[in-house]
């Protein structure tokens, strides 16, 4: 479990664990949060390893996955969630520093670390992966979402799809691959994150009305999903699955059916 300080990631891998999963967690920074999931995990016993590391960094990430091989002598699940989301209303302009670590968290350390996985997943005959991405790679910088998504981080969701179709190709048949697209969550993009405070009543209930649910997402709601790719989804893969609240969609209303013109509507097919 990729990101697992805190959050969606440290979520997960406390219902995974819940469910009997031996779990690896990894952290870089979030000294305080690290703390924190650190003492759960063990006080509620489950079996787990925690590793510290640069995920930014190749030669990390493979010490990563040596030590998950001497540990487990395996891996069957291997959720790529690392990210570093740009928000315009936090980070303002673009400098090239920002986009440099973008690119780094957001794009490359998730294919470093499949890259990886994959070996390891491919062993035990039943592997799956799922890669969260965001709907950033389908609506950019537009909208109510402009104060949220930069360009960048739009531009690395959008080849990270890229990334899981040819990550199953590469998996099949042994490996399952699939990605979750993640609209606006709470921890994610939403509430109790930096930027969501920084937007005004009016810019959060925009986004809000845009969403054809009008809600923004649960942290339960991505754990029901992740359930079903990994249980019942057994002839899925290379897929994409938006869990959104349709906001990509609008809020535009659809307009009733025109009546026509009624000499139209009686002619034989062909004669308009």
């Amino acid at each position: 479990m990729l990101g697992a300080a805190q959050g969606i990631g440290k979520a997960l891998g406390l219902a995974l664990a819940q469910a009997g999963v031996r779990v690896i967690l990894t952290c870089y920074d979030w000294p305080e949060a690290t703390k924190a999931m650190r003492e759960e995990f063990s006080s509620a016993g489950y079996e787990h390893l925690v590793v510290k590391v640069d995920l930014r960094q190749p030669a990390e990430v493979e010490m990563l996955f040596q030590r998950i091989k001497e540990r487990f002598g395996g891996l069957d699940i291997f959720l790529n969630n690392i990210e570093r989301g740009g928000m315009p209303v936090v980070h303002g302009p673009y400098t090239s520093e920002q986009w440099d670590l973008e690119m780094a968290t957001t794009l490359k350390a998730k294919w470093f670390a499949c890259d990886q996985a994959m070996p390891l997943l491919k062993q035990s005959g039943d592997g799956v992966v799922i890669t969260l991405s965001s709907i950033a790679g389908i609506v950019g910088r537009s909208g109510p979402a402009g104060l949220i998504f930069n360009d960048g981080y739009a531009a690395a969701n959008r080849a990270i799809s890229s990334f899981t179709e040819t990550w199953a190709r590469q998996g099949a048949p042994e490996v399952r691959v699939n990605e979750l697209m993640l609209g606006f969550f709470e921890t994610r993009h939403a509430a109790k994150t930096r930027g969501w405070p920084l937007l005004t009543p009016e810019q959060q209930q925009a986004i809000i009305e845009h969403t054809l649910l009008k809600r923004t997402g649960r942290i339960d709601d991505i754990i029901k999903a992740v359930f079903f790719l990994l249980k019942d989804a057994p002839f899925m893969t290379g897929s994409t699955i938006r869990l959104d609240g349709g906001y990509p969609l609008g809020h535009s209303d659809i307009p009733a059916m025109p009546g026509g013109l009624a000499d139209v509507r009686h002619q034989p097919a062909g004669e308009e």
